[in-house]
């Protein structure tokens, strides 16, 4: 038995049958939710037009929209180690890493299982013997970051909106006073997620600038030669919606809420579902480079000198 199904053993003995019926029940509605929704998008932008956009487009731009987004996963896994540090959990980069692809498979692999997130957890709890409720909200504010980004960015986009209906003034002090409001909290509640806080906020930053840019590259794929900010504000929002746990990896949600955008803000409605469809093609390609370690978990700790002797340095 490899050490990943070790994982997901123990994840499920102790489980009532209410549970694992549950997690069956979960895995359906996900599965169903993530073809619903698929199904009405495609119903209203026929899949063939977003099959020859994909076929047809740019070789080049396209490899360097999975590049960025591999940049993204990279400045990613960074900005995770910046709360793991906090915590006082001293990885090593490449086992970081190499964890951190190997969740991005769970998340493909498992829906509605262990999960990415899961494994980590049961991982580093295992290893470091710390309790898991730290090394979940190290994994959260991880989360959070992300969300506290997407916020700054889509304020500095909201510039290039022409014809925007309220005065800038009011969304930047929103996130001001947001981000106040966030610090302020979690310095008083949480300050052993803090040490690193504005390090990894910056990273952050890193993660959504480079999707941003694998959004650039699909739309230069398309010889596109229009305005990008409404296109890159809807991708933000719709980053958001896909975060709701009830689909594969964000297809469908992302998707369907891209292309309610694309309505609002004029734009090409199968330019919009092209470049949701196929962020999403990418992600999972990426996502799928975790497999390595899935088939082989030694490989997992391969070249380094000793975790916990890392953590002792």
């Amino acid at each position: 038995m490899t050490e990943i199904e070790e994982v997901v053993d123990e994840g499920t003995e102790h489980k009532t049958w209410k549970g694992k019926l549950w997690s069956v029940v979960k895995i359906i509605l996900i599965i169903a939710v993530t073809g619903g929704l698929l199904y009405y998008v495609f119903s209203k932008v026929p899949f063939v037009k977003i099959k020859y956009r994909l076929l047809h487009a740019d070789r080049r731009w396209l490899a360097a929209a999975i590049s960025c987004y591999v940049g993204s996963m990279l400045f990613s896994s960074w900005r995770l180690l910046s709360f793991f540090k906090s915590i006082g959990l001293k990885l090593d980069w490449r086992f970081n890493l190499r964890l951190y692809f190997l969740g991005l498979c769970y998340n493909v692999l498992l829906p509605g299982g262990i999960g990415g997130d899961g494994y980590k957890i049961y991982l580093l709890h295992k290893r470091y013997n710390l309790p898991t409720k730290k090394v979940f909200w190290a994994i959260l504010f991880d989360r959070l970051s992300g969300f506290w980004a997407i916020g700054a960015i889509v304020v500095g986009l909201i510039i290039l909106i022409p014809n925007f209906p309220y005065h800038l003034a009011y969304p930047l002090t929103i996130v001001l006073i947001g981000s106040v409001i966030y610090y302020i909290v979690a310095r008083k509640f949480f300050r052993d997620y803090t040490h690193k806080f504005f390090t990894a906020h910056a990273k952050a930053i890193g993660v959504q600038s480079m999707q941003l840019l694998c959004i650039v590259c699909l739309l230069m794929a398309q010889d596109f030669n229009g305005k990008f900010a409404p296109y890159l504000l809807s991708f933000l929002f719709s980053s958001l919606a896909a975060v709701i746990p009830f689909s594969l990896g964000g297809g469908g949600i992302r998707d369907a809420l891209f292309l309610t955008l694309a309505r609002e803000f004029n734009l090409t409605e199968d330019m919009a579902v092209y470049l949701s469809f196929g962020f999403y093609l990418i992600s999972i390609i990426v996502a799928l480079f975790g497999v390595y370690y899935v088939l082989r978990p030694k490989r997992l700790e391969e070249g380094l000198h000793g975790i916990n002797e890392d953590q002792q340095e």
